[in-house]
Parts: C-alpha cells; structure tokens; sequence
C-alpha cells in the first residue's frame, strides 16, 4: 500500500533491457569475473579489490569521464551507496530508500523505484541507503521504515515486500543485503534507540523468514518457524532486564568465509551509552559487564543461524564504540587464513578465520585515550579514568564526569569500508583523527525515543587535518603510508591490480593514489562531497571505474565542532563513470 514505482514514458519501459538471471556461482565468483560486479565489497569477502590491469600507474592519468547519472529532485542527503553492475545495467540506490537502473553504456534510466516511506521514520545518522544486491531475476535492497524489498530486475516492478522490523520503535535498515545459498540476510538498524540486534536469513523468492538470530543474550533465536536456542545465556554478562533493550544493532552488513562456510557480522553499542547505568551493580573485573554480544564480531553458521563463535573488541563499551565494521577475509603473507577489522575504537584487529580467535591488534589512529593497549588475549587495557563518570556519583544525580575521549564516538574508522590488495599484502583504511568531550546522564527507556544516556562534543585532533587514509601492514601492524585530509573521510576505498587505490573526500575529490608509496596519481573534482564506494569492471576491451557523489552522512548531523568546520560543503547527488579509452591505455 506504502509503495509505488514512479510512473515512466512509454517509450522509457520498452527500452529496459532484459537481464540475464544471476545465480549462486557468479556471487561466488564476483572478484575474478571482471565485467561485473554483484557484490557489495567486490566479493563476499569484503576485500574491494579488482585483479583487472588494464588501467594502471602508468596510464590513470588517462582517466576521463564517460557519463554522468543525477538523481534528480530534492530527495538528496549522502549518497553512499555501492554501484552493482550485471549484464550492461547498474543498480544504485539512493537517499530516501530509492532505487535505479541505469544502462552502463549510455548513463540512461532505465527504471526508479521510490520506496514511499511513511511519516515518523526515526533513522539515527541521515536518510542514506548503501547499496542493493542481485540474484536470479531480482535486485533487493532495505528502506529506512525497516523493510526489505524485491524487485524485477528488469521493470522495477515489486515482487515481494517485507517487514524486518517496527520502525516506530527505531529500527530502520541503510546496508546493502548479503545473498547466499538462496537466502537474503540482513541486519537492522536503531542502535540509538535501545533495539535489539539481529540477523536474518529469508528466502529470496518469497521473502519468507528462515532462520532469527538476535545477537544480545538472553534472546530466543527462530528456525523454520520455531525457537531455536537463546543468545548467549541469560543475565551472564547483562543485569536485571537491560537485555531487552540491550541495541547491539547489526546495521552494516556482513561478509562471508566459503573456506568455512561462516557469516560474519558486527554487533553494535549497547544500549544505553552510559556504562554505569548498564553495568549497576555489576563488578569491573572478569566479564560479568562485559554485555554480550554488543560490540562484537559474531561468526554464524548460515544454514541454521547459530553462533559460532564471536569476537568483542570493546566489552564494557562506553563511549559508542560499534563493532560494526566491516570484517574481511584474506590471507596473510605466510599463507594464513585471516580476518582483518578496523574497529571504531581507533584498533586493526587480525583474527584466525576458523574460529574468530584473536591473532594480534595495533592502533590505526593516534590518541588513543581509553585504552593503554590490547592484551593478549584481545582485551583492551582500560583507563578507567578516562571512562565518561558516572552521573549517580555526582552531586546532583544528572551528569557525570566529563572526560576527553579519542576517537570521538564516531570512531578511528566508521562505517566507510577499507580495502585490501593481494598484490601488497597491505589493508587501505579511511580513517579520522578526532576526539570528543563526553559525559553521561540518566536515562530511562521509552519506545521510539533516543536511549543514550550520554552529551558529547566533537573536536578535531590536530589543525591540519582529521582524515588520514592509511596503508596497513596487518602483519607487523606498521603504517606504510598516510594521506591526510582536511575534513573527515567518510567514502569507500577500492584497490586494483594495477597498483591503484580509489576513494574520495567530502571536498569532492575523487583520487587514484599509488598503492605502494601513497603518492596521488590522478583526481577528479566532483562537485559534491564523496561518501560513496566505488567500483571498477570492464566493458568492450576498457576499464570504466565509477564512484557516486553526494554530501551527507552522519558528519553534519552529529559532529559537533567537526560539523561547523565542514558546513560549507554542498550537498549533491550525481553519480561518475570514468573510462580509460582504449587508444590511453598504453600511453605513459
């Protein structure tokens, strides 16, 4: 009832290209078939890379674009989304739960969808959506009243649409879905409103639940229609009934390990913020406050939605420190099969694949107050002092302590995705340099309203820069190189076997960078700011890279000092495909 594909020309509906159907083995296969792309993160395994080299250091510089998109009307805010490319159509999503099909030859529309979304939505971080996935005769993708949707591939018609979750209590979805084995599984998002995390697997045909994996213990999983087992066991790490309202919201998206058949997903904060009012009563050694699974990296296995193992990179987390961030799976130089995760704590873990056992961790941004360290086993080294006090202390009972923390809640890196190349064996990390002033409050839980607990001010750590892209050496933790940026980085980072590292800053920029010693290569001025992820693939004998761009995203709404700094910044929606031309490709 809530939904309409806009109304298109006659004309428009006659030219749309009929598709070829995906299946299970080209998701599979998605990082060596370089003439599409069908996965967010280039594959599965998140690594953003392309093995195509035909564009390279050499000749990037014979760039140039080949057509642009708008996404036309006032519906504009950060466009981050990640382009899918199958069978000469691209599939974008936009802000405000839209969808296009666009001919990758022409830049013209071939259809839109506007998911028309209903009053009192409450997402937390702007209105954006990254990215859609594709298989057998349908795309999909999750609106922001907390829906997935299915449509034709080839019309834009709706086939199947399904409630996640109940938007009016916060919950919203803005990942792009992961498809596997038949399956669309997605998580959700609301962590700022005291939801409960959970991944889902649904059949892709009709949309219908399989399995329900809540990701906060003391919650009942579903399997087939029935209870399986709980989360975690009951009142272990949780007290009272702060479980029921635990968040750990599960609002990025996953990737997956075929070497061991496991879904990975990140959990985010517990909710509330405030640490005192979650943990009353609870001690600060062992794990009894430790708030099970928030914060976490969760192992599951797909075909029955159990955990198999799990990850916690801030137990007794405090200052908004998400687990969300992207896990990747690669192989260390040594041949190790590992996964890597740059987490909003401002630490690079490396975990072994099999069992999510930690493996080593280093810091990726400088300033880290919150920790002295991560021991051997994974678990930080708190300084309790610089945890936000706590407001029952105080004098009046309404706000604790304030302490300056960094990375500021945003995190050393947000949602914006790294990339790895196994060419260099390095990780490419977009990271922020930023601190915030932060203290808690009381709070009390109601449906549909903010559940924090704590005030924060963002502030940037050093005058000549907050954002730093830098080059990883996840086996000895050592930064290679480090690109710095005036304003925060916010956009997806893809590498190429032609020894080039693409992303762009909120300044418009869209950059080429030498993947060994991060020189800058080649550049384009967008427009408008750059959170978006680009993509590459190749196209009648050329490489074609595109990128989307558009201003907006979590920055100018939460980020305080931050947020001032970059006001001048426009907001935009326009969508860059550039192509090396054939006859460039061999002039140096």
């Amino acid at each position: 009832m809530n939904r309409f594909i806009l109304a298109l020309t006659a004309s428009m509906m006659t030219a749309t290209l009929a598709v070829a159907d995906v299946t299970e083995a080209d998701l599979a296969n998605d990082t060596a078939s370089t003439g599409d792309v069908l996965t967010n993160g280039m594959g599965r395994h998140l690594q953003r890379h392309s093995p195509l080299t035909t564009l390279n250091k050499d000749n990037v510089k014979n760039l140039v674009p080949a057509w642009a998109f708008s996404l036309g009307g006032e519906k504009q805010r950060g466009q981050e989304t990640q382009p899918i490319v199958h069978d000469g159509v691209m599939y974008i999503t936009g802000s405000y739960s839209r969808m296009y099909a666009i001919d990758i030859k022409t830049g013209k529309e071939l259809w839109q969808y506007d998911a028309r979304l209903p009053e009192g939505i409450l997402p937390c971080c702007d209105v954006v959506n990254r990215g859609a996935a594709i298989f057998g005769d349908k795309v999909y993708f999750g609106t922001l009243d907390a829906r997935i949707v299915a449509l034709n591939k080839d019309t834009g018609d709706v086939v199947w649409n399904k409630q996640i979750a109940d938007y009016k209590a916060g919950y919203s979805y803005t990942a792009a879905p992961l498809i596997l084995n038949g399956m669309i599984i997605t998580g959700n998002s609301g962590g700022e409103f005291g939801v409960v995390g959970r991944v889902q697997a649904r059949d892709t045909e009709t949309g219908e639940l399989i399995w329900d994996r809540p990701v906060i213990e003391g919650h009942m999983g579903m399997l087939n229609g029935e209870e399986s087992t709980m989360t975690g066991t009951l009142n272990a790490t949780w007290p009272g009934d702060m479980w029921k309202t635990g968040g750990g919201a599960t609002w990025l998206g996953g990737s997956y390990d075929a070497d061991t058949d496991t879904l990975v997903f990140g959990a985010g904060n517990p909710a509330p913020w405030n640490s005192h009012l979650r943990n009353a009563g609870q001690p600060t050694e062992g794990n009894s406050g430790d708030n099970l699974y928030a914060a976490s990296r969760i192992g599951i296995d797909p075909a029955t939605g159990e955990i198999k193992w799990h990850f916690q990179t801030t137990p007794r987390e405090g200052w908004d420190y998400d687990g969300v961030n992207e896990v990747v799976a690669y192989e260390d130089r040594a041949g190790n099969k590992r996964w890597a995760t740059a987490d909003r704590n401002g630490y690079f873990y490396v975990l072994n694949r099999e069992d999510g056992a930690f493996v080593s961790a280093a810091p990726f941004v400088k300033d880290i107050t919150w920790a002295s360290g991560i021991d051997d086993t994974g678990r930080p080294i708190f300084v309790e002092e610089n945890r936000p006090g706590d407001p029952a202390a105080s004098a009046d009972g309404n706000k604790g302590e304030v302490v300056f923390s960094s990375p500021s809640f945003l995190g050393g890196k947000n949602w914006m995705p790294m990339a790895h190349s196994p060419v260099t064996g390095l990780f490419y990390v977009p990271s922020n340099e930023w601190g915030m002033d932060v203290w808690n409050e009381p709070i009390t839980y109601k449906k549909g309203a903010a559940y924090l607990g704590s005030g924060f001010t963002i502030k940037p750590n050093y005058e000549d820069h907050i954002g730093s892209l830098k080059a990883m050496d996840p086996d000895t933790g050592e930064i290679k190189w480090e690109y710095k940026n005036d304003a925060p980085l916010w956009a997806g980072v893809m590498t190429t076997a032609g020894g080039l590292v693409f992303t762009g800053t909120p300044e418009g920029e869209f950059i080429a960078f030498d993947d060994e010693t991060g020189d800058k290569l080649w550049s384009f001025q967008t427009g408008s700011g750059i959170v978006g992820q680009p993509i590459t693939w190749e196209q009648d004998g050329e490489q074609f890279v595109t990128v989307i761009s558009g201003w907006g995203g979590a920055v100018p709404l939460w980020g305080g000092e931050v947020a001032q700094k970059v006001s001048y910044l426009n907001q935009g929606g326009l969508l860059w495909t550039f192509r090396l031309p054939a006859q460039l490709a061999s002039n140096n």
